[in-house]
Formats: C-alpha cells, sequence, structure tokens
C-alpha cells in the first residue's frame, strides 16, 4: 500500500480513502462524460438524514485550500479537510442493484447507520 500524502505535506500510513475496481472505473466514466475543467471527484460530510451524517460526493473543478489529494487507480479524489477525521481508512465502492447504484463506504469509524443505509453515526 501506497502513502498518501496529506495537504500540509506530511505521509500518512492510513490511507484515508481507497477504492475498489467497480468505483474507480465508475469515477471514470463519470468524468470522462462531465464537462470541461473536472479534475477528479471531492468526497465530504454533510449533516443529514436521521442517523445526522451523510457521504457526499460531486465533481471537483478545483483544489481548496487544504484539501487532501488522493491518487487512486487512475482517479483523482479530493478530501473536504472537515471530512478527513470521519473517513480515515474507508473504501469507496460503486454498487449497483435492481433499483438504485451510487457510491457507497465501507467505514471503520461508523458506530450506527440508519435503516435505510443513507446516514450514518460516528462516536
Amino acid at each position: 500500500m501506497q502513502d498518501q500524502i496529506l495537504s500540509d505535506g506530511m505521509a500518512m500510513n492510513t490511507p484515508i480513502v481507497t477504492l475498489t475496481e467497480a468505483a474507480a472505473e465508475q469515477a471514470k466514466k463519470l468524468m470522462g462524460r462531465a464537462e470541461d475543467g473536472v479534475i477528479g471527484l471531492r468526497v465530504g460530510i454533510k449533516t443529514a438524514g436521521c442517523s445526522g451524517l451523510q457521504y457526499q460526493v460531486e465533481y471537483a473543478t478545483d483544489q481548496k485550500p487544504f484539501e487532501d489529494r488522493i491518487e487512486d487507480k487512475g482517479v483523482t479524489i479530493l478530501i473536504d479537510p472537515a471530512a478527513v477525521m470521519f473517513l480515515i481508512g474507508s473504501e469507496m465502492d460503486w454498487t449497483e442493484d435492481k433499483f438504485a447504484s451510487s457510491f457507497t463506504f465501507s467505514n471503520p469509524n461508523e458506530t450506527a447507520r440508519c435503516g435505510c443505509g443513507e446516514s450514518f453515526t460516528v462516536s
């Protein structure tokens, strides 16, 4: 496993986020169809849902101050600095079923998840 370099230039042994092959392939497809200027995906956390926190994934056209930049499987992921402590060690995946498709997260920091799976809690 390769160390990730944080915004302050320090190396981190535990990656903030890694991508599965499915997530990397889907991210590449989405970015290929996006408007010009997209440099990667931005991952963050927002307050929402019945458990309190929700993952947020959006296109990134620039790197904001203090964001950590991760390169994994040919995909650039920018991490919102406010989300780092909630995401350390997470794996981002792409899942599809009969009714929905989305990026999903396997996060060792989660202590609870709501019944519908849309939001989570950390201690």
